[in-house]
């Protein structure tokens, strides 16, 4: 195998696109009117939030790989010798690359929903790590997973960093740790980023951004729907609201109508209010307690936590117990 080249598993099927239309569909005809965040990251979605990630305003980027670089070595012991390193949500795989550089590693797997800028990342990290085994999983963790044969199921570790876990409600995020507990193997590692809860003023500028790089983000989705499916939206009758709500201690990302509209989806019809929204994305903050709790009932152990001196975010390492 030359440093560029990866093993590809593609795990959509292919009425991947009409199922999108039909989610989309169910989501913009409910009061009120939603859309999963999965479908953020298309090719331009998923270079638009590395853009965020490096915003002065978005603390959980920087905060994390601090935490990351500082917790490596103990991060290494109890992850143990001769890993397979598993990504869910693979990025531009700079945090992943603090812990390709600290530990054991023999094989990894990322595993994003969106195939170009996964054959992207993972061929940079094969050019960049001739040693390194890797895979590339064109996989929605979100509706299950499951592992390639390629892969050996033993001496696993899983990787969800950014804090991704706060996209799901708690039930879903339980649901979603139930669904790695069953992929991983009893004593399998789980190292997961979580944002703990904070002064509002710091969230809600983590999410509207001086120079309008999220909003550009959340927009996109029209632009995405516009292309792939034929909705037609004109992104200026609409705008990005982000906001915390403290009853349910998450951020709140919305594309407000700015005058009511009609818009067409498969031959059914979608009414838009002068302010009415869809409702694009959550991300829930945590207290270090509340998420050890959700994930032992998913069925994990905490090891061990890090987290940054001002306590903006957590770096949780986590060990899948046998099932019952």
């Amino acid at each position: 195998m030359n440093a560029a080249e990866i093993h590809f598993h593609n795990q959509l099927t292919e009425d991947h696109c009409p199922t999108m239309a039909e989610e989309v569909l169910a989501g913009f005809t409910s009061k009120p009117k939603y859309c999963s965040p999965k479908y953020f990251y298309d090719q331009k979605g998923s270079v638009l939030f590395e853009k965020i990630c490096e915003l002065p305003e978005y603390y959980p980027t920087r905060t994390e790989e601090a935490i990351l670089t500082r917790a490596m070595p103990e991060i290494a012991a109890l992850a143990g010798e001769n890993a397979t390193l598993v990504e869910f949500g693979c990025g531009a795989s700079r945090k992943v690359r603090l812990l390709l550089e600290s530990m054991s590693v023999q094989r990894y797997l990322g595993i994003d929903i969106s195939r170009e800028f996964l054959l992207e990342s993972t061929r940079r990290l094969a050019a960049d790590y001739p040693w390194l085994e890797v895979h590339a999983a064109c996989a929605d963790f979100t509706r299950g997973l499951a592992l390639p044969e390629a892969i050996d199921p033993q001496r696993l570790v899983g990787f969800f960093p950014g804090s991704s876990i706060g996209n799901f409600t708690p039930d879903a995020a339980e649901g979603f740790l139930d669904s790695l507990h069953r992929l991983l193997p009893p004593g399998s590692g789980l190292l997961i980023g979580v944002d703990l809860v904070k002064d509002h003023q710091t969230l809600e500028a983590a999410y509207n951004d001086a120079d309008g790089i999220t909003a550009e983000f959340n927009l996109n989705l029209l632009d995405r729907f516009q292309r792939e499916l034929g909705i037609a939206f004109r992104r200026e009758l609409f705008r990005h609201r982000a906001f915390f709500n403290a009853e349910k201690s998450r951020i709140e990302m919305h594309l407000e109508s700015r005058i009511a509209q009609v818009l067409q989806l498969n031959g059914h019809t979608i009414r838009f209010r002068e302010g009415e929204s869809i409702h694009t994305e959550n991300s829930y903050k945590y207290s270090v307690p509340g998420f050890q709790r959700l994930a032992a009932r998913a069925g994990f152990a905490s090891r061990k936590v890090w987290m940054d001196e001002h306590g903006l975010f957590s770096v949780h390492y986590l060990t899948a117990s046998p099932g019952e």
